[in-house]
């Protein structure tokens, strides 16, 4: 008895919401969805996801028909090349340690291709962050992507006020190029694609982007990317611990985020 009981709770975690089916989803849309730390905590900060709800949730998108898809595709999309939608993409940002013991074990179960944006210079240091092993294994896997998130993560509003306009935009640019550098020459892969910080982009930030070599950066916005998205400024959709089955099954399905009722 207790048995079938929890198999019927599974099933019904696992089923379509009826509250995200109130309206057709979305045509054309890739939904882009962003991670940071996996713990256990009791009322986590925004950045923080329990390892149970990474999993149901990864469990949903194996139980449904919504492909999971390298990141490079909505980069596709954005250009108007045609790619098979709705779809989701996973990202994780910042290179936290827990990566690689919570999240890494969920996706070589699914195969689901990840891209981490990575902050070069945190990597190995202090126990908190992934180490370079962990950052080669979960590469030699064939399922994660490292890609760029600057050197520092700096705050580039902040940063813009401390520096002459001059000074500034070689802050920008070390940033960012120098941030490429050491991936490629650390890992041996293309690195061409950037996180924001914070989500914070503007003009001068992507242009800069496009000079130092970057096809696509990042930002916010919890929307999915459809066909004339911004490429330096395509968005994404922050993972909170209380996206539920009900919310999280809305916007991978390609709705935008809002309240649900």
């Amino acid at each position: 008895m207790q048995r079938r009981l929890f198999l019927a709770a599974g099933a019904a975690a696992l089923a379509r919401p009826a509250l995200a089916a109130v309206e057709e989803p979305p045509i054309g849309t890739l939904q882009v969805l962003t991670y940071h730390r996996f713990e256990r905590r009791e009322n986590p900060p925004g950045t923080v996801v329990s390892p149970a709800l990474f999993a149901q949730q990864m469990e949903w998108l194996s139980a449904h028909t919504i492909p999971v898809v390298g990141l490079r595709e909505s980069i596709k999309l954005a250009t108007g090349e045609t790619v098979a939608t709705p779809a989701v993409a996973i990202t994780a940002d910042d290179g936290w340690r827990s990566v690689y013991t919570e999240m890494f074990p969920v996706i070589l179960k699914h195969r689901f291709p990840v891209t981490l944006f990575l902050n070069p210079p945190m990597i190995g240091h202090g126990g908190a962050y992934l180490t370079w092993a962990m950052v080669q294994e979960m590469q030699a896997s064939g399922l994660v992507d490292m890609q760029a998130h600057t050197l520092s993560h700096p705050n580039f509003n902040e940063e813009r006020h401390k520096r002459t306009p001059e000074e500034y935009a070689a802050f920008i640019r070390h940033e960012l190029t120098d941030c490429r550098t050491m991936l490629e020459d650390k890992l041996g892969t293309k690195v061409d694609q950037l996180a924001w910080p914070f989500g914070i982009h503007n003009a001068q930030l992507e242009q800069a982007a496009t000079e130092a070599g970057y096809t696509a950066s990042y930002a916010l916005g919890s929307h999915p990317v459809v066909a004339g998205s911004p490429v330096q400024a395509l968005p994404r959709s922050q993972i909170y611990e209380t996206d539920g089955t009900v919310r999280f099954a809305w916007m991978a399905e390609g709705h935008s985020r809002k309240p649900l009722v």
